[in-house]
């Protein structure tokens, strides 16, 4: 049999709203994700038993990683040992905020769904997805989605202004705690000289309530909102989800090479950059 190649898709949050702390600990959200162009890829491949490879230097190969957690939840639910060998190709930074190993952990579930014939329905696999985490049932839906709880209950959204826009990602060399930005989130203090109003966009308002905690303890995201904004290019600027990327959206698209060098100039010369589009 050969090779069987499916993307996993970025995401971001063009909305992020914390309404407060649940009893079990997490908080609950509602938020508006969106997928992304920019993608990991997962390659199946036939074999004797089940083996994750990466050739991406920290990405754990072990039990740990969400792609052997989504595998070793769908054997439970299918009854059977899934023999395939997975090979992930990271294009996804690590602690972006861009949702890449939840994504790996979603694509996973689907591809091993086909694979294996089991004909499991897209709300029996996002409740599956539920187990390995919160952010994994959206990516089961593969489209605009209002998430709320704590990221479990996904709700697909039609929002044609957003498909094809395309966003601007810069990421610099660290990453955020996704307990670290909500550890804090609800009583964090908001910095002097940085917006964090909502900004408004074709399909409407952009805000991220994480963005205090965060900013606060990551003074250079901040630094990057504001460098953005003063951008001629940029329309509007935020961070996605936990961070630590930021993503802004440019009056004219084809000038995103034009920031990027700029923002390697007098930002940080070694953030990573993206330019790619939301489906």
């Amino acid at each position: 049999m050969s090779t069987i190649t499916r993307n996993a898709p970025a995401k971001v949050n063009l909305t992020l709203k914390v309404l407060g702390k649940r009893e079990d600990g997490f908080h609950e959200l509602e938020s508006l994700m969106v997928p992304l162009a920019l993608a990991d890829k997962l390659h199946f491949e036939k074999a004797d038993s089940y083996s994750l490879r990466c050739d991406t230097p920290g990405v754990p190969l072990d039990e740990s990683n969400l792609v052997s957690k989504a595998v070793r939840v769908f054997e439970r639910v299918l009854g059977r040992s899934c023999h395939w060998r997975i090979t992930l190709e990271k294009k996804v930074p690590h602690g972006a905020g861009l949702g890449g190993g939840s994504s790996d952990a979603a694509t996973t579930l689907l591809v091993l769904n086909e694979l294996e014939q089991a004909e499991l329905s897209q709300e029996t696999l996002a409740e599956m997805a539920a187990e390995i985490g919160s952010d994994i049932p959206f990516f089961i839906y593969q489209q605009a989605c209002l998430i709320q709880g704590r990221g479990e209950r996904v709700q697909p959204v039609h929002v044609p202004e957003i498909s094809g826009a395309s966003v601007l990602l810069l990421k610099p060399e660290f990453g955020v705690s996704t307990p670290d930005a909500y550890k804090s989130c609800l009583n964090a203090d908001a910095l002097p000289g940085v917006h964090y109003a909502p900004q408004s966009l074709p399909w409407g308002g952009i805000f991220n309530d994480l963005e205090k905690p965060v900013f606060y303890k990551h003074r250079f995201l901040a630094e990057m909102k504001v460098w953005l904004l003063d951008q001629p290019e940029v329309c509007a600027a935020m961070m996605s989800g936990s961070g630590s990327t930021m993503m802004a959206f440019l009056s004219d698209p084809s000038q995103a090479e034009i920031v990027i060098d700029r923002a390697h100039k007098e930002l940080d010369p070694t953030l990573w950059a993206a330019s790619t589009r939301m489906l």
